[in-house]
């Protein structure tokens, strides 16, 4: 945390999602007399909780003035929905609109001030909101990725086409057994150990020490989806209503060493004016999460940018940054 960052104060919140209860933290200035203020709200990556990075990214921001909200995805961390361990994307933009829905009727937040932030999986399920949903008036990303590229083509873009077509496979086989009374199919996310991790590369390695080591492991986040999940992301496209952004800003914040950055590369060739990518030398994919040298470097662009782009509306005062 910088000299000119605050500490913010958190409040747990319920936020009714699609008929779900998700549990959210709001972070707001702390001592602050000046609101209503901008609002942004935090999505946290597949397999996430708002502890982690997502809840990182939104204490710095609330301590530099903005109004900050991130939750537990439905079926995952402490929100409702069965089976836990679903990731469907679907539900998952729904989520990020009914934060919005939360923070437009809120009396800390001005409801016309209102922007998007997505780390990793959230990246594309942010720019899928946003693409539609008006209230959101400037999106950033973080080592944003389309998951369903990522499960068809490999965190690199490498992957044999008969990989994805295997997991369909065993998902198809998982939902017809689940109808027999069998259980819900789960499968792992992440390596079993570290020397599993290091054999899987750099990417692999740093994505399992992040969520299961002492680096950052929390005991809500999830090691192992549905295979029913599987279909799901397989179909879904963040990007494919991107040029809907436009004239809504778009900030893709990417690592230079990340794996992953193909995928804002065609994010960004295929979003419309005005959009922005901003690289973080050295930055992983994983790096941008909680390494306080790149996420430091990650908050001084977004600072900017939501000030300047959130600024706008009726406002009965000026924000006082």
């Amino acid at each position: 945390m910088s000299a000119r960052e605050k500490k913010p104060m958190r409040t747990d919140v319920k936020i009714n999602s699609a008929g779900l209860v998700l549990a959210g933290h709001l972070y707001t200035p702390e001592g602050d007399a000046n609101g209503p203020r901008p609002a942004i709200v935090v999505s946290h990556p597949a397999s996430g909780v708002k502890e982690q990075t997502a809840g990182l990214y939104a204490q710095r921001l609330a301590g530099l003035g903005f109004v900050a909200l991130t939750f537990d995805a439905a079926y995952q961390g402490e929100s409702e929905g069965m089976p836990r361990g679903t990731e469907d994307p679907a539900h998952r933009v729904e989520d990020i609109k009914a934060a919005v829905s939360f923070l437009s009727g809120h009396d800390a937040v001005y409801p016309d001030r209102i922007g998007a932030l997505g780390i990793c999986a959230s990246g594309g399920y942010v720019i899928s909101a946003a693409s539609v949903d008006h209230r959101i008036k400037a999106v950033a990303t973080i080592s944003g990725v389309d998951i369903a590229r990522q499960f068809r083509h490999g965190p690199d873009g490498t992957q044999s086409p008969a990989v994805i077509q295997t997991m369909l496979d065993a998902a198809a086989k998982a939902r017809t057994a689940e109808v027999r009374g069998e259980g819900v199919g789960m499968f792992p996310i992440f390596p079993a150990n570290e020397e599993q991790a290091r054999a899987g590369g750099r990417h692999v390695f740093e994505g399992w020490e992040y969520y299961c080591s002492d680096r950052a492991q929390h005991p809500r986040s999830a090691k192992a989806f549905t295979w029913n999940s599987v279909d799901r992301l397989a179909a879904f496209d963040a990007f494919r209503f991107i040029d809907l952004l436009s004239p809504r800003p778009l900030l893709m914040i990417v690592g230079t060493e990340a794996v992953t950055k193909w995928m804002a590369s065609e994010a960004f060739i295929a979003a419309r004016e005005p959009k922005e990518v901003f690289w973080i030398e050295g930055a992983t994919h994983v790096s941008l999460y909680d390494k306080d040298e790149h996420v430091s470097a990650a908050v001084s662009k977004l600072r900017p940018f939501f000030a300047a782009n959130l600024s706008s509306g009726l406002a009965p005062q000026p924000v006082v940054w």
